[in-house]
């Protein structure tokens, strides 16, 4: 036997296998090591923003495969964003309202419909966001109800109370973290409204940690899941 590197899981002494495999001498639990480079490297690809489609052209990974590993990566990011949430919950904090849109469809008449409206909060600097229903649902309802150019009428009267309140919140953490928000998720090309919420956490979680502590928290994560 011979002692290489902590267990991924438990932090104990592993061993290598005669295949090549480590295992560790307190879990027992076994794996490849070519298994655990691949996961590093897409962590580290995940965290600076690469694309899953650029790191399968430059590597031998399948578009398909990445994609797959993305989508976890971003559901560890969000279990990760909750667990510090409940640490932070009982904390004093600042929040405010937040409508999102992509920007071809910013100046469609209903665009109310298609907005992601999600509260900000910001606990002393660290960033915590919570998705609110979207009215998308209720659309053919407010049509039938004769709602909706109220409710339009209203949101296009939000949007330019909101630019004001960007111009003179320039410094404000929750600001910040917006405007680093409407930048980043530009890397994707669409995101379905039923996976926004990810995206979303994603980005909370890249915003609140550096680029060192986020790889070790999904690295961390990913092999205690």
């Amino acid at each position: 036997m011979k002692w290489t590197t902590k267990c991924l899981y438990c932090d104990n002494l592993v061993y290598t296998l005669s295949d090549k495999r480590v295992k560790c001498s307190v879990c027992y639990k076994k794996n490849s090591i070519q298994k655990i480079n691949r996961v590093i490297t897409l962590i580290y690809a995940f965290i600076n923003n690469e694309s899953a489609f650029h790191i399968a052209k430059r590597s031998f990974y399948s578009y398909v495969s990445v994609q797959k590993y993305y989508k976890e990566f971003r559901i560890i990011c969000a279990t990760i964003c909750e667990s510090q949430y409940e640490n932070l919950r009982s904390n004093q904090c600042e929040y405010e309202e937040y409508f999102y849109l992509e920007k071809a469809k910013i100046k469609q008449k209903d665009s109310v419909f298609d907005a992601h409206n999600f509260l900000t909060f910001d606990y002393n600097n660290h960033i915590y966001t919570l998705l609110m229903p979207s009215l998308y649902h209720y659309k053919e309802q407010f049509i039938e109800d004769s709602l909706e150019d109220t409710y339009i009428s209203e949101f296009n009267k939000f949007k330019r109370d909101r630019r004001i309140i960007k111009v003179s919140s320039y410094h404000n953490n929750i600001v910040k973290f917006w405007k680093y928000f409407e930048t980043q998720i530009l890397h994707y090309k669409g995101v379905s409204r039923e996976s926004f919420i990810y995206y979303l956490k994603e980005y909370e979680f890249k915003y609140n940690h550096t680029q060192s502590e986020a790889i070790d928290l999904l690295i961390k994560n990913y092999f205690k899941a």
